[in-house]
């Protein structure tokens, strides 16, 4: 019989129904697959859970692994959203990583939207670079001025994240290359690692801890 199509194109032949008839399968499973998406785009928060704090640490390298045992020693494994920025506390507040203190603040916002975050961790280190870059390396050759310039910028920090976010229980740390903890402030009552001998130079209130 003629072909009664008005498209001179159109092929009967057995390899091309074959063909159209997988296109038509593909076109449905396609269908199927964006109202997939279309349904978990409605509620992602619904199928993300709940997570315990949001970290923000330093990007150094030397102690990628210690800040994850340590987290793993509070009870933390897989219950925490993390942020990296150079300098930790100062890549949100000093003037010299301006372009980067909103991303700590957006990051913020969605962690708690998402996962219902109500703890933030803030974690610096000694011997940072970032913190050279900001405040000039003689700072770090002194353990004890060391310590007091990261204590004023992340009690800085910890008062607006407290501003920001009034319920939010906020901790402050600084970690030695060794992988030893100084809490500077609001352990709060989440479970702390076991403690160590304080260092000399560490000031009245300060607790050190090893993971």
């Amino acid at each position: 019989m003629p072909c009664t199509c008005t498209d001179h194109f159109h092929d009967h032949t057995p390899a091309a129904a074959a063909f159209n008839a997988g296109r038509r399968r593909f076109i449905r499973l396609a269908a199927l697959g964006a109202g997939a998406s279309l349904f978990l785009g409605k509620a992602p928060a619904a199928f993300a859970g709940q997570a315990e704090a949001l970290l923000l640490s330093c990007m150094d390298y030397r102690l990628a692994d210690e800040l994850a045992r340590y987290m793993d020693t509070r009870g933390l494994t897989n219950r925490y959203d993390h942020v990296i920025l150079a300098g930790a506390s100062a890549g949100v507040m000093h003037d010299k990583f301006k372009d980067w203190h909103g991303t700590f603040w957006g990051h913020l916002a969605a962690a708690i939207e998402l996962h219902k975050v109500h703890r933030v961790i803030v974690i610096d280190h000694r011997d940072c670079g970032a913190y050279k870059m900001a405040f000039g390396a003689e700072h770090a050759a002194d353990p004890d001025v060391e310590l007091a310039v990261h204590g004023a910028v992340l009690g800085k920090l910890a008062q607006q994240i407290k501003e920001k976010h009034p319920n939010m229980a906020v901790e402050t740390h600084l970690m030695a290359l060794d992988g030893s903890v100084t809490t500077i402030s609001g352990s709060g009552t989440v479970a702390c690692a076991a403690p160590a001998k304080s260092a000399a130079l560490e000031p009245a209130g300060a607790e050190t801890h090893t993971p």
